[in-house]
């Protein structure tokens, strides 16, 4: 029998503890075929999202799969996220938090898969494009929607590597 991941249980041992202290629980999730997000929010293959109570409906987080709904710009969309795509958790007020690596993602995983098994007769799925790293504030089925900023700054093309040195940093955008 294969060993299960620790990773699931850390997920939710962080979720909880944000919760418990008051902090808004943030998602950073590499982007892949297999992740259901909205991809107008994702930037270089990754989005952040908020997986707070008042932010979601219906928060279902199991070994495999981080799946919800939330709203984007006032439209429900639904949110699934392969646990192994999962980059980091962390409170948004302070921080703090875990971040792992993610050497392979879900759809990589399936796709290497021997084609004796049951999913060969799948069609595969393509990648999908880099575009960038974005935080999306998402807000509650109950509340006033307020997923996308008025003003929402138009994609940009900024292709430049990251700057060495330093602590990296996940980028809180409001």
């Amino acid at each position: 029998m294969p060993e299960i991941s620790t990773k699931p249980y850390l997920l939710r041992a962080i979720y909880e503890w944000c919760t418990d202290n008051g902090f808004t629980p943030y998602l950073a999730v590499k982007v892949d075929a297999a992740t259901t997000v909205p991809m107008e929010f994702v930037k270089k293959g990754e989005i952040v999202l908020n997986i707070s109570f008042g932010a979601t409906s219906g928060l279902k987080m199991d070994n495999d799969a981080i799946q919800f709904h939330a709203r984007f710009g006032g439209v429900s969309r639904e949110i699934y996220v392969p646990v192994q795509n999962v980059l980091a958790i962390y409170g948004n007020e302070n921080g703090q938090g875990m971040a792992f690596e993610v050497s392979s993602t879900a759809s990589e995983n399936a796709a290497s898969q021997p084609t004796d098994s049951p999913l060969s007769s799948v069609p595969a799925l393509a990648k999908v494009p880099p575009v960038g790293l974005q935080s999306v504030p998402v807000t509650g089925a109950d509340s006033a929607p307020t997923g996308v900023p008025a003003t929402a700054p138009a994609p940009d093309d900024n292709n430049d590597p990251p700057k060495k040195g330093g602590r990296p940093t996940l980028t809180r955008i409001k």
